[in-house]
């Protein structure tokens, strides 16, 4: 099965490599690209300033770019993914809803909206349900789904690994690469020889996307999961690869043993880009792992990375780790699209 697709944002950092991603994908064509009115027109090698590590894909170089409005996609278009800002998207991204295009956006308008499945297909798939509810609220004839934040995402899969042993409490402290903040985002003036703490919004982000992630769907709305989760979040002079550290209080008195078991053995999904092992787990011979540097490729950027497991009064602590534009941007919604097909709602 070949599904057509457009990418809505196709210049910026995260549009770029969602190009990258889909280059031989085995399920999506590649039909459409959008950007500001300023590039429309253009060739995309024209509008793009291509920034990621591998070559504009031949096929997509010479594609015109158009603008950003459902009349300007193609009939047989069945997906989209988005990777508008969140300001653009919240006033857009309806207007592609109403047309019937089904979105997997990047964005971060919308995540918590209550009718809106807030997706990472490894740990809550069964959150998609709410499409309907959507749908019937709505008035939509496409549908809208959502990736959640870079930093969560790196987060949640070892949280839905303890969650078996009564996850209460999760403490969490990030250290966040610069392209986190997009190209323009962080000058080196600030970022060189510092860190930078507290990254506006991406707090709250954390604190309450990690809950409806973890929450429970009864076929009509989500639950969130009632531990109580806080971050702090703070910017480091790394390229890529959000490394956070995570203080974990359950309900049951666990090993570090038990703890690594449990992360190792936390399922992936059977979907083109899933990593066939979700998180990487490692033990006590190597301490000082994970770091952005050595580990933000493992499964190609699509899996998570965790160590330094220790026990703490009332739980563990340990450290986990993601690449932020891979995984936690454009792979993230490249997941949530190829759920929405193996799911048929494409």
């Amino acid at each position: 099965m070949t599904v057509r697709v457009g990418i809505l944002g196709a210049t910026g950092a995260v549009g770029q490599r969602f190009i990258q991603l889909l280059d031989d994908h085995p399920t999506f064509d590649l039909a459409a690209v959008t950007a500001s009115e300023a590039s429309v027109g253009e060739t995309y090698r024209e509008a793009a300033k291509w920034r990621v590590n591998t070559p504009i894909p031949e096929d997509v170089a010479g594609m015109e770019v158009a603008a950003t409005r459902p009349d300007s996609i193609p009939d047989d278009v069945d997906l989209l993914f988005s990777s508008l800002p969140s300001g653009v998207a919240a006033s857009v991204e309806p207007d592609f809803l109403e047309a019937g295009y089904v979105v997997s956006s990047n964005s971060s308008n919308d995540r918590m909206a209550a009718d809106v499945p807030l997706t990472i297909p490894e740990i809550n798939p069964d959150h998609l349900g709410l499409i309907d509810v959507q749908r019937e609220q709505r008035g939509w004839d496409g549908a809208l789904v959502k990736n959640p934040n870079c930093s969560t995402i790196t987060m949640v899969p070892t949280l839905a690994a303890l969650d078996r042993f009564g996850l209460e409490v999760a403490n969490v402290s990030t250290l966040q690469a610069v392209s986190g903040a997009g190209y323009s985002g962080v000058t080196s003036m600030e970022i060189i020889d510092n860190a930078i703490p507290h990254i506006g919004g991406e707090e709250e982000k954390m604190e309450t996307e990690s809950r409806k992630l973890l929450g429970a769907f009864d076929g009509a709305s989500v639950s969130l999961h009632d531990a109580e989760v806080t971050a702090s979040c703070n910017r480091i002079p790394t390229i890529d690869g959000h490394l956070e550290n995570v203080f974990a209080e359950l309900a049951e008195d666990v090993t570090p043993a038990d703890v690594r078991d449990a992360m190792h053995d936390q399922p992936s999904a059977d979907l083109p880009s899933s990593p066939d092992q979700l998180i990487k787990v490692f033990d006590d011979s190597d301490p000082e792992r994970p770091q952005p540097r050595l580990d933000r490729t493992y499964a190609d950027g699509m899996g998570i990375v965790a160590g330094g497991v220790q026990e703490m009064s009332g739980g563990v602590k340990y450290n986990c780790l993601a690449h932020n534009t891979i995984r936690g941007a454009a792979g993230a919604s490249l997941l949530n699209g190829e759920l929405l097909v193996e799911e048929g709602w494409i």
